[in-house]
């Protein structure tokens, strides 16, 4: 499996239309093959954060979700409306028996 973070600190001032555009991009991103979730979550400490957090059967399936018009153009709409970004983390991960 591969496990994508990542982070966005929105303008104050487009904080609702960043809002809308990631959650556009993840109920389009779930219904791509291989993705297991897709997920954007407030940070407690600022709400102005977005946090992102992906699972992926693999890394094909990642690479074509980046390739994909609708994941370019979300990070095009995100250009002038946000203060900054920790940028995309990949990671390999496998399940540990419990």
């Amino acid at each position: 499996m591969i496990l994508v973070t990542g982070s966005i600190l929105a303008r104050e001032d487009s904080f609702e239309e960043v809002l809308a555009a990631c959650l556009d991009h993840v109920e389009r991103s779930r219904t791509e093959p291989g993705c297991i979730s897709h997920d954007v979550h407030f940070d407690c400490q600022n709400p102005m954060r977005l946090f992102f957090f992906e699972q992926w059967a693999d890394e094909d399936a990642l690479r074509t979700h980046f390739a994909v018009e609708g994941s370019k153009a979300f990070v095009r709409s995100l250009k002038g409306r946000i203060v900054e970004t920790t940028g995309t983390r990949i990671y390999r991960a496998e399940s540990i028996p419990r």
